[in-house]
C-alpha cells in the first residue's frame, strides 16, 4: 500500500493507494501533445467560420470520442456543416501541425523506461480513433513499446463512461482497483474513477482549470516523483 499527498493539500493529509499491477495511459495530452494540437485545430476550424473557440466548449469537448465532440461544436455554434465534413477538414489541418508539432510530454519516455524496467504492464485508452491513436504512437517511437492501444472503435460508450477502462484493466489481466490510470481530462478521470480505477490526474495546458474529483491525487506531469512512489518505482532523475 502506498501513501501519497494530493496537490492542493495538507503535507499531514495522505491517500492510501493499492499497489499497481498494471497501469493505463491516455494519449491526447497525457502521452503524447496533441490535445494543444487539437486545440489550435479547433481555433483554426472556427475561425474559417467566423467563430470563437471558447474555453467552456473546449471543456465539453475534451476526451470525448471525436464524432461527439464535433457535434458539441455543431450544436453549440449552430453550424451548418456535417461530423463528416468537419472530421475531414480537423484532420487536414492536424497533419499539417503533426510533422513539425508533436513530441512526448515531459516525463512520458522516463516513465515508460522505468515501467519496462520493473516488469509492470502498460498500455493505451484513448478516445482517438486507430488510425491516428497508432500513428502518433509510432511517430513517437511509442507504439511497439505498448500490450495494448485501445481506440474509439473497441468501445460502445466513449469517456465519460468506464466501458474503455474496463476494458484496460482485462487487457492487463488485473481488476481495475489494481489498475493506475493517468488521465489529463475531467472526462478521462471520470470514466476511470467509474470503473474503480486508481486515477491520477496529470492536466496539461486547458484542463489546469479542470476539477478532477476521485483522483488519488492531481500530478505536475509523468515526472511527478508521486507517481513513481505509487508504482513502487525509482524517483525519476534529474
Amino acid at each position: 500500500m502506498t501513501h501519497t499527498t494530493p496537490a492542493g493539500f495538507s503535507p499531514g493529509l495522505v491517500i492510501p493507494i493499492p499497489a499497481p499491477r498494471g497501469v493505463t495511459f491516455d494519449l491526447d495530452g497525457l502521452l503524447v501533445n496533441t490535445e494543444e494540437l487539437y486545440q489550435d485545430v479547433g481555433t483554426e476550424l472556427l475561425r474559417r467560420r467566423g467563430k470563437p473557440f471558447e474555453p467552456e466548449l473546449l471543456d465539453r469537448m475534451m476526451g470525448r470520442p471525436q464524432q461527439v465532440s464535433l457535434r458539441i461544436m455543431i450544436d453549440w455554434h449552430g453550424l451548418d456543416d456535417t461530423i463528416e465534413a468537419l472530421a475531414a477538414e480537423t484532420k487536414e489541418i492536424f497533419t499539417s501541425f503533426l510533422d513539425s508539432r508533436l513530441a512526448p510530454m515531459p516525463g512520458a519516455v522516463s516513465l515508460l523506461d522505468s515501467l519496462a524496467a520493473a516488469g509492470i504492464p502498460f498500455g493505451v485508452a484513448t478516445s482517438s480513433g486507430p488510425d491516428f491513436a497508432h500513428d502518433v504512437l509510432g511517430r513517437v517511437g511509442f507504439l511497439d513499446r505498448m500490450g495494448f492501444v485501445l481506440t474509439c472503435e473497441d468501445v460502445r460508450e466513449g469517456k465519460p463512461h468506464p466501458e474503455i477502462y474496463l476494458a484496460a484493466a482485462s487487457r492487463l489481466g488485473v481488476i481495475p482497483r489494481q489498475m493506475l490510470v493517468l488521465e489529463d481530462s475531467h472526462n478521462g478521470c471520470r470514466a476511470a474513477v467509474a470503473a474503480g480505477a486508481v486515477a491520477v490526474a496529470v492536466p496539461g495546458g486547458h484542463s489546469h482549470r479542470h476539477a478532477f474529483d476521485g483522483a488519488a491525487f492531481v500530478a505536475t506531469s509523468l515526472a511527478d516523483r508521486r507517481i513513481f512512489a505509487a508504482l513502487d518505482l525509482p524517483p525519476p532523475q534529474g
